[in-house]
């Protein structure tokens, strides 16, 4: 128990600060709320001189100043309770953007590996989920902790000011209290996290079935996704089940155990009062600060299930911010490379693999030679290429640019030495002219994306869109054609004009008409560059210089198109297939 409640000031240690920065405006806060706090004393304080003074001595002074210190004390209280509560949201909100910032910040630096680890909607989860719990933690927590704790220690010095005898009476809940909440805080905790981690399944599977919405009505896969959904939110309502169950036991628990000492606390009062060692006023103003300390007590209880939700929150962001980003030592700067790529013996295997992805890869491709990969899926085609912008590290061997290792040169130099056209086209629900001059490109003047989009054949259907190049595409480009994506991202590729360029089966999905647009944009694209190719339809890669056919990953052939032909080996029989079965 101990360790997790270390764990836990660990954790709240490391939230606050974020904090910090915003210390002006936290003493603001802490100062208010604390001034509010310590008004309680004062409600108690001012019994006293009410009943032995106005109700028992029946003093004319008192009996004006008593209700103006009063209505003085409820001011002081509205005036310090709004600057305070104003005050700490402030310093909230700004923390939930602080650390949402920095959760984005590492999430673009992470590597490959990490997002094959992880699902999207996991992610997604933590950045809108579980940092806006975090919001508990940070506000209402520490407002009560600063509030409360003040006017507990204000009130506790008080009764002991009043009678010594009777506040040790009244405090003998304290430590049983502190027992109680400790123990129901381990179960809080355990399930606040067991939350989180349902909250991502769920965003994981909302996510899937929007994205795939298309698939599910087809193949009328909307009972699978109900159910999914369903089971989901149950599991979700479970935990928040057990997580209300022990809240609602917690603050009534922490009363039950104090409310016996107070019973006990107003037998001996009385029996003080009788005895003439108690005045009137003194009983009422002791009685009232105990009862004061019991609700003060009751909202520090209560504190506790928002505080450990806010804390698994937090776990939760600082365990992904805590990951090692992509390995970028202080490496070599590359300004423009020629595009001299050479893998020598490259192997390499996926974290919690047995079977190796690439085995003794040696191959040489020179500045602006077009080289195609072809095999069966699964050859290690699409891995090779992933090595190259340094998505993933080489088991053993390595890869050079130009003659240097490209794990010496800078990852930014080395990435903006190559340009990708995949598959699975990337764009962003944004202008035509925005997806284009993505990124650093975003400066590029309006002609020479007008230029790019020419080049890649994409200006002829840019021109008939409601407004040019300043049309809204959709969510990945939901409102443009398939053919017509692939353009933008090679007119992409285009504006970027970097040296190396990586085709990933850029033509495999699209139409007759459609290749036929692409594929010229293409050879336009591959002039002067070292062109690396993925390809499925070989048809497109007839004209490469060379061919390198790959099994199991290992290079089993290389040679031009009619050269593998006349061996007729691995991918004399692919053609053949194909040939065959050219769909």
């Amino acid at each position: 128990m101990s360790s997790s409640f270390s764990e836990s000031a660990r954790v709240y240690r490391r939230l606050i600060r974020y904090v910090l920065p915003y210390r002006v405006i936290l003493l603001v806060a802490v100062l208010g709320t604390l001034i509010h706090g310590l008004t309680d004393i004062s409600l108690a304080y001012i019994l006293k001189p009410i009943v032995d003074k106005v109700m028992v001595a029946m003093d004319p002074d008192w009996r004006l100043w008593a209700p103006l210190g009063l209505v003085g004390i409820y001011l002081v209280r509205l005036v310090t309770g709004y600057i305070g509560g104003v005050a700490m949201a402030s310093v909230s909100n700004k923390l939930i953007v602080d650390l949402r910032a920095d959760l984005f910040d590492r999430m673009l630096a992470l590597p490959a590996a990490f997002y094959d680890a992880h699902s999207t909607g996991q992610l997604i989860s933590k950045i809108t989920y579980d940092v806006n719990q975090v919001t508990s933690a940070a506000t209402n927590v520490l407002v009560t902790l600063v509030k409360d704790g003040g006017a507990l220690i204000g009130l506790i010095l008080y009764l002991f000011y009043l009678n010594w005898t009777l506040a040790l009476v009244t405090l003998a809940a304290l430590p049983p209290a502190t027992y109680a909440v400790k123990r129901i805080s381990k179960r809080l905790r355990g399930n606040s996290t067991r939350l989180q981690q349902g909250m991502g399944e769920l965003t994981q599977v909302l996510e899937e079935s929007v994205s795939g919405q298309k698939v599910v009505k087809v193949f009328g896969g909307q009972d699978y996704e109900r159910g999914r959904f369903r089971d989901r939110i149950q599991a979700i309502r479970r935990f928040e089940m057990k997580l209300a169950q022990a809240g609602a036991a917690n603050g009534p628990l922490v009363q039950l155990i104090m409310i016996i000492p107070f019973a006990g606390m107003v037998y001996i009062a009385g029996g003080l009062a009788l005895a003439g060692s108690l005045t009137a006023g003194e009983f009422v103003s002791f009685f009232a600060a105990a009862g004061l300390l019991q609700p003060v007590v009751k909202r520090l209880a209560d504190i506790n299930p928002k505080l450990q939700r806010g804390l698994a929150a937090a776990e939760s962001a600082f365990a992904v911010i805590d990951t090692e980003p992509e390995a970028d030592p202080a490496g070599r700067p590359l300004e423009r490379a020629r595009g001299h790529l050479r893998f020598e013996r490259l192997g390499f295997r996926y974290p919690g693999s047995e079977t190796p992805a690439l085995r003794d890869i040696d191959l040489e491709i020179r500045p602006s030679e077009m080289v195609a990969l072809v095999g069966q899926s699964g050859s290690g085609k699409t891995t090779l290429a992933g090595l190259l912008p340094r998505f993933y590290s080489p088991e053993s061997g390595r890869i050079t640019l130009d003659g240097m290792d490209i794990r010496d040169i800078r990852l930014a130099d080395l990435r903006a030495q190559m340009a990708l056209v995949h598959q699975d086209v990337v764009l962003f629900n944004d202008t035509v002219a925005a997806n284009i001059a993505y990124g650093p490109l975003a400066g590029a003047g309006r002609e020479a994306i007008i230029e790019a989009a020419r080049a890649a054949h994409a200006l002829e259907f840019i021109e008939k869109l409601p407004r040019g190049l300043d049309t809204l595409i959709g969510e990945r480009g939901a409102r443009l054609s398939g053919g017509q994506r692939q353009r933008l991202a090679i007119a992409r590729a285009v504006l970027k004009d970097a040296p190396i360029l990586i085709l990933d089966e850029a033509t495999s999905a699209l139409d007759t008409e459609s290749e036929r647009h692409v594929q010229a944009a293409l050879e336009e694209l591959e002039r002067g560059r070292t062109t690396l190719v993925i390809a499925h339809r070989l048809s497109t890669i007839e004209n490469a210089d060379r061919i390198v056919v790959m099994d199991r990953g290992r290079i089993v052939e290389t040679g031009a198109h009619a050269e593998l032909l006349d061996r007729n080996g691995v991918y004399a029989k692919l053609h053949a297939l194909q040939f065959q079965n050219p769909n």
